[in-house]
């Protein structure tokens, strides 16, 4: 599983703008079509919740690829 490490500005970030920032989804509404197929999971479980808001140390899957939410300046650390 490939898995990207995605550092964090701010408290969260919604769902589906996770999706696109990191090329996951090619856009906004990609994303959301996506997020309510259920092809969707944050740490392991399906998520539905298109602006679910995804904190550092959360982990999002779609399809064979991960994305790893850190906190800002924690990047390449774990």
């Amino acid at each position: 599983m490939q898995e990207i490490e995605l550092p964090l500005r701010g408290e969260h970030i919604p769902l589906d703008a996770l999706l696109k920032a990191t090329g996951l989804a090619p856009s906004g509404g990609t994303a959301k079509q996506l997020i309510t197929a259920g092809e969707v999971q944050v740490d392991g479980q399906v998520e539905l919740r298109k602006t679910c808001k995804i904190r550092a140390g959360q982990r999002v899957t779609l399809g064979n690829q991960a994305v790893r939410v850190v906190a800002d300046g924690e990047a390449g650390e774990g």
